[in-house]
Formats: structure tokens, C-alpha cells, sequence
């Protein structure tokens, strides 16, 4: 850990804060922030290094905040970042976190798959990416027929309501990350899988790389037009309604990897989600909404795009950040993929086991 360290770290919706620093003896030395954010008065800067040197180099962000809030002189103002966002910078410098345009992207964009193809696929290319075979991968799914996917610790019973699914002819799955039930049906959905080393997001709490992650297509969404942001934990949100939400799988096999996949709502058929998913009363009132239909307000109507031009959108902006190169899953991969669809993904043990 000793010697000269560089972090950044992009404040969602915000500016970048970047910190080069040495680790001397156990401590942060020779501290310098710098950024295209903004600060008043100009000494400011002066006195958030000044805070900064000599701090323990395993001070978590909150702390460091402390620090530098206790050295800002007064009156100062902080535009486009804050005092904690410089603590993450920090934390990011010190584990010697990687940045996004570290490395050569590959973006995967197939023919529709079956749901149970999916989930594996999430699980193969992530384990590519810990190992070291794989690059940092964007793959945007197609759906071959409508599913409700459930997230890994959610009661099969609770969650789906059997009548409703058979009816609609709906497959259930589940994934292998936490968080909620999606419904999905082909065309109506957007949903991508982000596979990181976990070095991107080295520095972050669970939460934050939550919002590191999403960042960029919160840009990709306001070049539509969308006044899109994060809300906490892993919902995206507009003044309409939430359009989106994220889950994580944290891999530490290798060197460790990261899954970190959304569902965004194109054009959802309300009425047959309701008949399909059972959502009770306590997730509605935590949504501060009464109707589950309100929940989800689809990006067709908020863009007034086909969703092949908002995908389209989508993939140019994460390019114009941060590169990429089209790619496709390896022979290898599908096979294996395809063994863990027909085996654990299509099994009753593994869909229902949290009845």
C-alpha cells in the first residue's frame, strides 16, 4: 500500500473529484484534490489537503468527510461534489481502484434468449470476467417469451401468483442476485448486465457502486430527454415514476467480479403484471404509491422512442464514455451456459428454493 496512489470517483450527477496521494507509515501524505467541480472560496482547496494529510489511510469516507468538514473555512460552498465524495475518492486511491476507461469494453448485443439462458449466462460471463478471460462486458438482453424473474432470497410463493403466470403463459425464474421480482415480456422491457472486475468498484460501499454503476445511463437517459437520478437503494427514478431498477452479485472467485444488472420498464402491460406478481400492500406503501400500476412509469412514454433507438442510445453513450467493441458470448461460455440452464436454472430445487 505504500507509495503513490491515484482515485477518482464521478459523483452521480455530479463532477469528477480526483486525489493523488502517497501512503507513508500508515497515513495519507502529500494529498492533493483536484476536479472540474466547484468550490468558494479558493482557499477551500488548500484546506481540504491540509485535512487530509496525516489522516490514517484505513479512515473510512464518513471520516475523512469529518475531517474536511471541520477544515472548510466558513461559508464555504462545495458545487457538484461534497466532502464525503472526496472521502470515496480516497478510499478509491488508497485500494487502488481501476477507472472505467481502464479497460478495452465489450459489448454484447445477441437474438433473443429463453429467461433460464439468461440467468446462466450472468453467471458464466461474470466468472469470465473474476478469472481474467473475459473483459469488462456490457451485454444487452432479448427476451424469447414473457417471464417474471425472482431475486434469490424471495419466496417463490409469495412473490408469483401461479394461476396468474400459467395463464399468460409467464416462465419463472430465478437469479442469482438479491433485490425484487421483474415481469418482463418481449419488446416491453430493456435490460442489460454490466460484468466488472471488482477492482471498479474497489473503494465503494455496497450502496454507492450501486449509484457508480448506474451513472452512465442516467446520462444516456438525459440526452432523451429523461431527467433520470438514482434513489436509493436500487431504484432509477424520474418525476413520473420509477423507470428502472438494479441488482448486484459480488463474485470472489479470481481476482473477483462484479454483476450488476437492471431492468428498465419500455412499455409495460400493467394490468397482466398485477395478475401475475403478487404485490402487497407493505412494498406499495414503501413506494409511496397505492397502485402497483403507478409503480412503473415506461420509458415509451417518457421519450416517445422505438426501443430499438433508445437501446441504440443506450449502447452510444456508455461508447462515447467510456469505448467498447462489439462482441458475442464464446462457444465455451454458451456451453457451459446452456448446461447451467437446463440444470440448476430450470430446476425446481433452485426456483423454489425459498418457497
Amino acid at each position: 500500500m505504500q507509495g503513490k496512489h491515484h482515485g477518482e470517483y464521478k459523483v452521480p450527477g455530479g463532477k469528477l473529484v480526483v486525489v493523488d496521494l502517497d501512503v507513508t507509515g500508515g497515513a495519507l501524505r502529500d494529498v492533493h484534490v483536484a476536479g472540474d467541480f466547484f468550490l468558494e472560496p479558493d482557499e477551500a482547496l488548500g484546506a481540504i489537503d491540509a485535512a487530509l494529510e496525516g489522516a490514517p489511510a484505513d479512515t473510512d469516507a464518513r471520516g475523512l468527510a469529518a475531517r474536511i468538514d471541520a477544515a472548510l473555512p466558513p461559508g464555504a460552498v462545495l458545487f457538484g461534489f461534497t466532502s464525503e465524495a472526496v472521502g470515496i475518492a480516497v478510499r478509491r486511491a488508497v485500494a487502488q481502484a481501476t477507472d472505467w476507461t481502464d479497460f478495452d469494453w465489450q459489448i454484447i448485443h445477441e437474438a433473443p434468449q429463453p429467461p433460464a439462458l439468461h440467468m446462466a449466462l450472468d453467471e458464466v460471463l461474470t466468472a469470465e470476467v473474476a478469472a481474467g478471460r473475459r473483459p469488462p462486458t456490457l451485454r444487452v438482453w432479448e427476451w424469447d417469451r414473457p417471464a417474471v424473474i425472482i431475486g434469490s432470497f424471495q419466496s417463490l410463493a409469495n412473490e408469483v401468483d401461479p394461476e396468474g403466470a400459467a395463464r399468460h403463459g409467464v416462465t419463472v425464474v430465478r437469479r442469482i442476485s438479491g433485490g425484487g421480482a421483474m415481469f418482463v415480456e418481449p419488446g416491453n422491457t430493456i435490460t442489460y448486465s454490466l460484468c466488472v472486475p471488482a477492482s471498479l468498484v474497489q473503494g465503494l460501499t455496497f450502496a454507492e457502486s450501486y449509484a457508480y454503476l448506474d451513472d452512465w445511463v442516467l446520462t444516456a437517459l438525459g440526452d432523451m430527454g429523461i431527467n433520470a437520478w438514482y434513489k436509493p437503494l436500487n431504484d432509477i427514478a424520474t418525476d413520473a415514476g420509477k423507470i428502472a431498477g438494479a441488482a448486484q452479485k459480488r463474485m470472489v472467485a479470481g481476482d473477483g467480479a462484479v454483476l450488476h444488472h437492471v431492468t428498465m420498464s419500455y412499455d409495460i402491460d400493467a394490468d397482466k403484471m398485477v395478475e401475475v406478481l403478487r404485490i402487497g400492500k407493505e412494498k406499495l406503501s414503501d413506494k409511496g404509491t397505492r397502485s402497483a400500476k403507478k409503480r412503473v412509469d415506461p420509458l415509451r412514454r417518457q421519450t416517445g422512442l422505438p426501443r430499438a433507438e433508445v437501446i441504440e442510445r443506450m449502447i452510444g453513450s456508455f461508447r462515447a464514455r467510456y469505448g467498447g467493441s462489439d462482441g458475442a458470448v464464446t462457444p465455451e461460455e454458451m456451453e457451459r451456459a446452456q448446461e447451467l440452464a437446463g440444470g440448476k436454472f430450470s430446476s425446481p430445487e433452485w426456483t423454489a428454493r425459498v418457497p
